[in-house]
């Protein structure tokens, strides 16, 4: 009986020390997603939480519940159960680290009257050894397709419409951000228009944060649209936050 409450005692020291160390590989995991790939609030936007869950349940359950069950003090076979729990446990973090990366949110695409947020595996038609991406959070840019012609605007339209692909996912109609100032200017609505959509209370909590926004345009995301706050006087984004724009 003593020797099982030692073994069960070693057992759960080893178990704590494991999920010490997974809950700090899994803190770095979400300040690296949280605050680089998927500023807030795109974290939201993009339902990334659902693999971040995943590694989450691999790291903090998985890998200390099979050191629980393999451990015992003086096992000749311990270093190696170890180092094979290991190496499962950072296999699963590197995979889901890369997938939360190839699904990381590159632009804030303006398109005609509102923002698309377009991640990294949204982009069509792109030759990597030729054209950027952004590797370190979302950058803006300017879906301009006023140079399409009559033929060009139909099937864009009809991508969009039968197949769900926006222009936002064709760098071929990209141009320089500054050149959309003067239609999210145009475009703009009052934040008060907000209050349609949100509760009035988290409408003035969140705006009263940002004096500089007067009016705000849409962000279409694929899992939760957020708002842009606008200045109008100069078409600047002051922030993107989490309201419902429509």
């Amino acid at each position: 009986m003593h020797y099982d409450v030692e073994l069960f005692k070693d057992k759960l020291k080893a178990f704590f020390i494991h999920l010490a160390i997974s809950l700090l590989m899994v803190l770095a995991a979400y300040f690296l997603i949280n605050l680089l790939w998927y500023p807030t609030p795109l974290f939201k936007a993009t339902d990334v939480s659902k693999i971040f869950i995943m590694i989450l349940l691999i790291d903090l359950i998985l890998g200390p519940l099979l050191t629980f069950v393999v451990y015992k003090k003086n096992k000749k076979t311990l270093k190696m159960d170890l180092t094979v729990i290991v190496l499962i446990q950072l296999s699963a973090l590197a995979y889901g680290l890369y997938s939360v990366y190839q699904a990381r949110p590159v632009w804030i695409a303006y398109v005609v009257d509102r923002f698309e947020l377009v991640r990294a595996n949204d982009i069509l038609e792109v030759d990597e050894s030729t054209y950027y991406l952004p590797k370190l959070g979302p950058e803006y840019i300017y879906v301009d397709l006023s140079r399409l012609n009559a033929s060009e605007k139909l099937d864009s339209i009809l991508d969009e419409t039968t197949y769900n692909i926006s222009p936002a996912q064709r760098p071929k109609f990209y141009n320089e951000y500054d050149l959309a100032k003067p239609l999210i200017i145009k475009n703009s609505k009052d934040i008060i228009i907000l209050n349609d959509y949100n509760n009035q209370a988290d409408v003035e909590n969140t705006t009263k944060k940002y004096p500089q926004a007067d009016s705000f345009l849409p962000l279409k995301a694929n899992a939760v649209d957020m708002t842009a706050l606008i200045d109008r006087d100069t078409g600047k984004v002051i922030e993107i936050v989490d309201l419902r724009p429509w």
